[in-house]
């Protein structure tokens, strides 16, 4: 298959005769109709093929399709003579029967095979009478990726005949508009351009592509049987700089996050390239390409380093250094100059990349690990766990690593597990005449961090997707799916916080909430992209996890690959047929598995690919919502000055930091009014925080902790809900003061005075809750007024290690008449008021230096 083939992300189209090149004569393709809907990035398409068999003696006819490698099969219908069949999804062991039957007759049970970068190919067949037809319909369902600024739906049609009622029907809804939409592809130019039809209407738009039966001959890649080419259509949605599009139907939600114009973070960056023998020739010579190319696209405020490797590491400079011109012309020097020979010492070479960055930490950056290698361990350390298990602890989750495998005898399945341990992806780099433009293309998906550290949060969510990011790059996008408890809208409320350059930016919803997407989503349709999510992402971590846990994860796989009719590397669906048919089994096939049929039912270890990362720098967050009322808040990238309280208002003293992480937009007139006791200072600290807002209260990067509140609906009286957040752990407190665990959202410790897990303590205690982690100890007090019970959280130790949030935060007098207070490195003015300190009990009136802002 040529190179516009293989470089394609949707599919390609084949169908032919099996036994023998096909005859025109023998059958008719009087009828082939590609319809795809995309709705939210998420593309379900449905390839419909008629066939007539116009001979006097029946004929087997073989379907062939080829669809992304990372679609899920979810539909698959033949029918004949007014007979329908249907492909069933099933377990694999369910499948087995079929399976053996098919091998004891010597058949082929495997109907699907990868064959090229982003495709696999579908196969079967079916014996059709003379003069009879019969109809093939195959559904598969895929979320779009967003990458270097846009999303590109492909199609590839070689149907191996020209057919009278050819169409390509694409339609395309996006909530936040659609910025801009283009047809490209060498179907798109000079004798089928005509044929294209493209509308674009602001959150909707329409691809016809309806060439005749004579332009299917004469374009530049067609002839007597027809097109062979492709239809690239590329869009993108309107973007802002806030909290994105958020489509909620049916109990779920889908968020796509995406924020545009954001500084740019500088990079530290260390490439580490394999110059071993293997990589001799040509695959050298394109990778030094590649490099020089990368390396003139480094700004110049980014920092860098390379080495190179194979049984000995070679630097160019054993530290990073800055982008300037002078040293980036060496650096390219080098790179020209790198030299294949001797063996492959992955270990030692990543380790040393790991602590180059580890040796160059910088403020307001983000660093990233680059591996480019083509082959498997061969000298130093050699065991695969031993490697996986050391750079682990070299890098600690403070960056990513990228692992770029170049060909296909590198062992991916080693390079895949180490990406996703270190929060990064793996990809394949193919040998084709174009692989420098692969390595620079994926290069510039990475180029451009803009924030670090993403933290996605959801009041009133449950059964979410991951949610915590380690960075965001420009051009790409975050996508969270989960569901809305208790299907109540008013009570959920999205929140985004986030690392940007050198400050925590937080991004939530505007003055209104969010609203149900009615009218616009299908019935079911964000339950699907949930689940569609939740399997990608589970398989990800079953390739992690080994004993019960793994087996844990697959159930859950299984589970859900079953419900949804997903074809995964955990399920196969059995492709029904009339009495007498062959039996055949359709396989998820391995990556790399090219040009062949995957046969058996071995265990497969599926390479997912895509960006989804695991953070090591935050926990991930899963904020069930038990409040009344919704959240109604903006966020803004520099803090607002608050208006003074009124006349009838007071002050509520309160243990709280903001950082960065809180931005507060100028206050409205209703808000809460907090202070803040530091240690070693006897006047305490008041300002303003919006009503209704979810407030981190505290977050430690290092246990992947994390303790968020939400406000009360009377204002200055404090919290309806605390929920503390431990990797996959939720500790859950409401006004009752008692705890309740849940583990992956599922509820399994309720009522409960005292509940561990790993290095967090919670304990009930009269009128209060201790929470201790290590060298941190909270107490939430439990207050009651005019009957209504609301909560006060109070930090007793703050923890040596690093860590953040509204309680957490230290100030100091650096001024007297006028007082200015030095809070977060910056001098604030602030004036003598007096407030209700909640932080005791029974609460107390007490002066404090009240501040118009806390940054």
């Amino acid at each position: 298959m040529g190179r516009a083939v293989v470089q394609l992300t949707l599919f390609g189209l084949l169908l032919a005769l099996a036994a023998s090149q096909p005859n025109k004569d023998d059958w008719d393709i009087y009828s082939f109709h590609i319809n795809s809907t995309v709705i939210g990035r998420y593309a379900t398409t449905v390839i419909t093929s008629r066939v007539a068999n116009r001979i006097e003696e029946s004929k087997e006819i073989e379907f062939h399709v080829q669809i992304p490698k990372n679609a899920f099969i979810s539909k698959f219908r033949m029918f004949i003579d007014g007979q329908v069949y249907d492909g069933v999804v099933k377990t694999k062991e369910q499948a087995q029967q079929q399976y053996t039957q098919a091998v004891s007759r010597g058949e082929s049970a495997g109907i699907v095979s990868s064959v090229g970068r982003t495709m696999e190919e579908f196969k079967t067949s079916v014996t059709v009478a003379a003069h009879k037809k019969v109809t093939f319909e195959l559904t598969y369902e895929e979320l779009l990726k967003r990458t270097r600024g846009k999303y590109e739906l492909q199609i590839h049609t070689r149907p191996m005949q020209p057919v009278k009622d050819f169409k390509v029907d694409v339609y395309i809804y996006e909530k936040a508009g659609i910025s801009f939409i283009d047809v490209k592809g060498g179907l798109s130019t000079k004798a089928l351009a005509n044929a294209i039809t493209k509308t674009h209407a602001d959150n909707k738009a329409w691809v016809y592509f309806y060439p005749t039966v004579d332009q299917q001959k004469t374009c530049d890649s067609c002839g007597e049987q027809g097109m062979n080419g492709d239809l690239v259509i590329v869009y993108d949605v309107n973007r802002d700089t806030g909290l994105g599009d958020i489509k909620t139907s049916d109990g779920y939600f889908v968020h796509h996050f995406a924020p545009s114009s954001l500084p740019r973070i500088p990079k530290n960056i260390v490439f580490i390239i394999d110059q071993s023998g293997s990589m001799s020739g040509r695959k050298m010579e394109q990778t030094r390409i590649a490099l020089v190319h990368i390396l003139n696209d480094l700004a110049g405020d980014d920092f860098f380093g390379v080495i190179s490797f194979d049984s000995q590491i070679f630097h160019w400079k054993r530290e990073l250094v800055q982008a300037t011109s002078v040293n980036l012309e060496e650096a390219k020097e080098f790179a020209r100059n790198i030299m294949e020979r001797g063996a492959t010492d992955i270990n030692a070479a990543v380790l040393e990349g790991a602590r180059m960055l580890n040796a160059h930490p910088r403020e307001g950056s983000a660093s990233i690990l680059i591996l480019l290698t083509d082959g498997d361990p061969t000298s130093g350390v050699t065991n695969f766990e031993i490697i996986q298990s050391n750079v682990r602890r070299a890098i600690a989750g403070k960056f990513p690593l990228y692992c770029l495998g170049f060909g296909f005898d590198v062992k991916f399945e080693f390079l895949e597990k180490m990406s996703l341990e270190n929060n990064g992806v793996a990809r394949r780099i193919y040998e084709d005449s174009d692989a420098d433009v692969q390595l620079k293309g994926f290069y510039e998906e990475v180029a451009t961090p803009l924030l670090t550290d993403v933290t996605m949060i959801y009041l009133g969510g449950t059964n979410l997707t991951q949610t915590n990011f380690s960075q965001y790059y420009n051009g790409s996008e975050i996508v969270v799916a989960g569901e809305i408890m208790d299907n109540d809208i008013e009570t959920f409320s999205p929140q985004v916080v986030a690392i940007s350059s050198s400050r925590t930016l937080t991004f939530s919803t505007t003055n209104t909430s969010v609203e149900p997407s009615t009218g616009s989503v299908a019935v079911g349709l964000l339950q699907r992209v949930w689940a569609y999510l939740t399997v990608k992402q589970l398989l990800e971590k079953e390739l992690l996890l080994s004993g019960a846990e793994k087996e844990k994860v697959k159930k859950e796989v299984l589970e859900k690959s079953l419900k949804y009719s997903f074809v995964t590397p955990l399920t196969s669906m059995v492709v029904t047929k009339p009495e007498g048919e062959k039996t055949q089994v359709l396989h998820k096939p391995k990556e790399g598995e090219a040009q062949q049929l995957y046969r058996g039912f071995g265990r497969l270890n599926y390479a997912m690919g895509g960006s989804s990362q695991f953070s090591g720098h935050s926990a991930r967050v899963l904020v069930p919502s038990y409040a009344s009322t919704p959240t109604h808040h903006k966020v803004t990238r520099v803090i607002g000055a608050a208006p003074p309280p009124s006349r009838d208002s007071i002050h509520i003293i309160y243990p709280l930091r903001t950082p960065d992480s809180l931005l507060i937009k100028p206050l409205t007139p209703r808000t809460h009014t907090f202070l803040l006791k530091a240690e070693n200072q006897s006047h305490p600290l008041c300002f303003n925080i919006i009503e209704f807002s979810i407030q981190i209260l505290f977050l430690q990067p290092g246990n992947q902790l994390i303790i968020a509140g939400l406000l009360n609906k009377i204002p200055q009286r404090g919290f309806k809900l605390i929920v503390i957040y431990l990797k996959n752990d939720i500790i859950r407190i409401n006004t009752t003061g008692i705890p309740v665990l849940l583990e992956n959202s599922t509820t399994v410790n309720s009522e409960s005075d005292q509940i561990a897990v790993e290095s967090v303590t919670v304990t009930k205690r009269d009128k209060e809750i201790d929470i201790t982690a290590e060298d941190m100890h909270m107490v939430i007090l439990v207050h009651e007024e005019d009957s209504d019970k609301f909560l006060w959280p109070v930090l007793k130790q703050k923890p040596s290690a690093n860590c953040t949030g509204i309680l957490a935060v230290d100030y100091e007098v650096v001024q007297h008449q006028p007082t200015k207070l030095k809070i977060n490195d910056k001098e604030v003015p602030a004036t003598n008021s007096s407030g209700i300190d909640y932080s005791v009990s029974p609460p107390a009136v007490s002066e404090c230096w009240l501040v118009d802002n806390v940054l």
